[in-house]
């Protein structure tokens, strides 16, 4: 009898360690594979810094921005941002490698610096990268139901929160002190193919997976502000940020662990141009 627990515990052992080493092996491969996808988005694309948007366009002596939805509150840190450069992506290039590329993201303070896709729905980049493979790490991806061009009034961004620190996993940088204390991190930048720009963030926060943040429409514009209340209140940190009903939104999610928790990172529009 106890030479056959013994087998028995053996081959549950082997059995358990088997199913161990393959999992690592996948997530090796998969990581590989990611950075590889990455290096040939850096080697193909043009990024640059496109200046604070505040040079006049030369045949209408206009600037070539827009300020968003300006608070009348000049002392509003708001205005703390509003010359922050754009960002001057190639999406050529990008398009090249995955027609389904919508945006680029880039979030100061994280080494979130990444194209943005957009597929069907909200299950197929979870688990294939950039260039369309399969791959558990997935990729930064937009929801389905937002339009990439003409902001709803809340934009959702989805992406998983790899251990080896690549997708949204420097989210979590945004819950410490040391991101906050630093002003410069707190603007999010996001740029298309028709025009580029600069977001403010509001709030940082842990939750429990729901659905009551990614929603992206809403039946009238008191529950729109209910919203910006409720999600500016859940913030860890006080950005002494206002926003309300004009303003358009970005919300960005990633996983925190493994019980269901996200962390959470809104921002508001304040400034796009060319």
């Amino acid at each position: 009898m106890k030479k056959k627990i013994k087998v028995v515990l053996l081959i549950i052992f082997g059995i358990g360690l088997v199913f161990s080493i393959y999992n690592i092996s996948l997530w090796c491969i998969d990581n590989y594979h990611t950075k590889k996808v990455t290096k040939l988005i850096k080697e193909a694309t043009v990024i640059l810094e496109n200046g604070n948007g505040l040079i006049e366009d030369e045949i209408s002596n206009e600037p070539t921005y827009e300020l968003v939805n300006k608070p009348d509150d000049l002392n509003d840190s708001y205005y703390e941002y509003i010359d922050v450069p754009f960002l001057k992506i190639g999406f050529d290039d990008l398009k090249k490698i995955n027609p389904d590329v919508v945006a680029y993201i880039n979030i100061p303070g994280t080494s979130i610096n990444y194209p943005v896709v957009q597929s069907g729905d909200n299950e197929f980049y979870l688990t294939h990268s950039f260039d369309k493979k399969y791959n558990q790490a997935g990729w930064i991806y937009m929801d389905y139901r937002n339009d990439p061009y003409e902001y709803d009034k809340n934009t959702v961004i989805y992406g998983h929160r790899r251990k080896d620190g690549s997708m949204f996993a420097s989210l979590n940088n945004l819950l410490k002190k040391e991101w906050f204390n630093d002003k410069s991190n707190r603007i999010i930048k996001l740029s298309n193919e028709k025009e580029n720009s600069i977001w403010q963030v509001f709030s940082v926060y842990k939750i429990q997976e729901e659905s009551y943040y990614i929603m992206t429409k809403f039946k009238t514009d008191e529950v729109y502000q209910e919203f910006l209340d409720t999600i500016k209140k859940r913030s860890i940190f006080d950005f002494k940020t206002s926003v309300n009903i004009n303003d358009r939104i970005l919300t960005l999610s990633t996983c925190y662990d493994l019980n269901g928790n996200r962390i959470v990172v809104h921002a508001k529009l304040i400034k796009k141009g060319n």
